[in-house]
């Protein structure tokens, strides 16, 4: 009768040990991007997404002093502002997630 090719515990304990010593000498390959890298990323998320959103904001204030109306453009070029911030931080964010899995030895299994 044959076995069934089910895997030894030895084996799946294998398996584990490999996959974290692939984690750990990725993060070693990576140290670079520690700290400073993760602030610099938050400051480039904030920035993508105050600066349209100030920018919005201001020239809804101008074309509220400017063409009075019944309706507010502060209040839909802030919110059109803050939406296109954030699908540019979406977009900055996404790019460096792709970046950091498409390195040589990315995958975990």
């Amino acid at each position: 009768m044959n076995k069934p090719k089910n895997p030894t515990e030895r084996e799946v304990l294998v398996a584990q040990i490999e996959t974290e010593a692939s984690r750990k000498a990725r993060a070693r390959r990576s140290a670079d991007q520690g700290v400073w890298f993760g602030l610099g990323m938050m400051g480039l998320v904030g920035w993508s997404v105050s600066v349209p959103t100030l920018l919005g904001a201001g020239l809804g204030l101008w074309l509220d002093k400017n063409h009075p109306g019944g309706r507010s453009w502060t209040l839909a070029l802030l919110v059109a502002g803050l939406t296109l911030g954030c699908f540019n931080a979406w977009h900055w964010v996404s790019k460096q997630d792709r970046e950091m899995h498409e390195q040589p030895g990315g995958d975990d299994e």
